[in-house]
């Protein structure tokens, strides 16, 4: 336990503070952005603090919280904060104020209604509570129920705060994208729940809670799972295991569930689909390495060659469908898709490196997305179109915007001295070590991220202005307070990963303890040692 509420205060801050928006005169437009602003920035100060007072070396649940909540059903509000859900809820943290002054005037495209700031800024800062509980939660009925609840405020957010557009057909289209993105995750949260109550059922069976009810607490269910002690066949945990892993895969997006993707992220405002790329998506890869991992470890094993497989084959065809686009920003859709499954091909290869990669690959995906996808937005806003055609020669009237898409596009490719080069590097080492053939596969990858991000920069910024981009202006002061934090993490990350690591590494050390895997040994035998035969090829025969 500890003596401060530091958790509690991190996820309710942003929910009080999203009701305190929305509780302002409707005039006060400028108010409700700066309150909204300054909550998310206390957001992050809550979470400076957690990280340093944080210790690499202790416990591997810190700053715990537990009380009763639904005691009859042995649900408890029980939240706690290891190394991996620290790194996350930094990123969250770290997101939320950038997203909400990229999306400062955001009003002039979503719409003129009296309250439309109000609202638009107060979901923000609910999708932002509803992660940050997720992240920190020790229980799984109540993590379930924020995995579910964060749903609704990301859907208003795709569906009427779109780009305005007198244009029926592309109002029905923003309607359909926020219809499809909730049908897909609701289906896959009502999988998730019957596995849940399945848990549960086994839970009481095995009589883990107190009197006659079960338990949901994480901890004691991972406890009585890596001791065989929950009294079901393989069948049964397999069963529930899929019903946890589909949740998260679709919520990932794990290809074939990820279609919903690019058209939920097109149809919002760049800052509602960077908040639900970098931010709300990393939800569903958590999940599969802190519940499916830890709460069915032989399951995990049993299907990790199929994970792998489905892993590989989305991150080629992501990153194939990205070359082939001709709008900017489901360009940059697709290549999250195959970002994605460099992250869950860590995760499964159930290897130190692989999943430390792919928990770093976790942050550094949420910052390169974010430059990328909102300096493309700042663009887009300036020429009024997202069709790659349209632009050219962008360089030459507007150089920092170039120049720092430019950055942030080499960081989409994982260049050497760029964060993400880091993670997608410890994650292929780490899947070499036992997949080597996905390993190699999912490297053809590098040489499509290549063709794409540069193919995409000479079309749009190289070459003679295109008429009508010789309006276009730079970065203003507001934008640049947006991408300059961005561009020095990507680089600082990119030569100094080590602050990250110290957090991550521990914490995948004890995850991987947990479920009882070890890296594999060399698969080259070591030379004798001098003396111990007559000739040095005696090992080797």
């Amino acid at each position: 336990m500890t003596d401060f509420p530091w958790l509690t205060l991190l996820w309710a801050l942003p929910a009080v503070g999203s009701v305190a928006v929305l509780v302002l005169p409707a005039a006060q437009r400028t108010l409700a952005r700066c309150l909204a602003l300054g909550i998310s920035i206390a957001v992050l100060v809550i979470g400076i603090v957690l990280a340093a007072r944080f210790d690499p070396g202790g416990a591997q649940y810190q700053f715990v919280e537990d009380h009763e909540w639904i005691p009859a059903f042995g649900a408890g509000y029980t939240v706690g904060l290891d190394g991996i859900a620290l790194v996350l809820v930094l990123l969250t943290a770290a997101l939320v104020p950038l997203l909400i002054l990229a999306g400062w005037n955001d009003e002039r495209e979503v719409g003129s209604g009296r309250r439309v700031v109000h609202t638009y800024v107060a979901l923000s800062l609910m999708v932002e509570a509803m992660v940050l509980i997720s992240f920190v939660s020790l229980d799984i009925l109540l993590f379930y129920v924020f995995f579910e609840a964060m749903l609704i405020p990301m859907y208003f957010l795709i569906g009427g705060f779109g780009p305005r557009s007198a244009d029926v057909p592309l109002r029905q289209q923003r309607s359909r994208a926020a219809v499809k993105f909730l049908l897909y995750n609701l289906f896959g949260g009502l999988i998730m729940l019957a596995a849940v109550i399945g848990l549960y059922v086994l839970t009481v069976r095995e009589g883990l809670g107190a009197g006659s009810a079960g338990t949901f607490d994480f901890r004691t269910v991972v406890t009585a799972a890596n001791a065989g002690q929950l009294g079901a066949g393989p069948a049964v945990l397999n069963a529930l295991f899929l019903g946890f892993m589909f949740a998260f895969a679709v919520k990932a997006p794990l290809w074939p569930l990820h279609t919903w993707l690019p058209d939920a992220a097109v149809a919002a405002t760049p800052s509602s689909a960077v908040l639900m790329m970098a931010v709300v998506d990393k939800v569903g890869t958590f999940g599969m390495l802190r519940y499916c991992l830890m709460l069915f470890p032989e399951a995990s094993g049993t299907y990790a060659p199929l994970v792998i497989t489905l892993a590989v084959i989305g991150i080629i065809y992501g990153a194939l469908l990205a070359v082939g686009q001709t709008d900017v920003m489901r360009l940059i859709a697709y290549t999250s898709i195959s970002h994605f499954g460099f992250i869950i091909l860590g995760i499964f290869a159930m290897t130190s490196q692989g999943q430390t990669g792919a928990t770093l690959y976790m942050v550094n995906h949420g910052i390169s997305t974010a430059a990328l996808f909102l300096i493309a937005g700042f663009l887009v806003s300036r020429r009024g179109t997202r069709v790659i055609a349209e632009f050219g020669g962008v360089q030459k009237v507007a150089p920092v915007l170039a120049g720092t898409f430019f950055i942030a596009g080499l960081a989409t490719l994982s260049l050497p001295g760029l964060a993400p080069f880091v993670s997608e590097f410890l994650v292929l080492a780490g899947t070499f070590s036992r997949y080597q053939v996905a390993a190699v596969i999912a490297t053809g990858a590098l040489v499509l991220a290549a063709l794409y991000v540069l193919w995409l920069y000479q079309r749009m910024m190289t070459g003679p202005v295109k008429e009508g981009n010789e309006r276009l202006y730079d970065l203003v002061p507001r934008e640049l307070a947006v991408v300059v934090p961005l561009i020095a993490a990507l680089l600082f990350l990119g030569v100094y990963p080590k602050p990250l690591l110290d957090f991550i590494n521990p914490a995948v050390g004890q995850t991987l303890t947990t479920i009882g895997r070890h890296d594999p040994a060399p698969s080259v035998p070591s030379l004798p040692e001098a003396g111990a035969t007559g000739h040095t090829g005696g090992a080797h025969k």
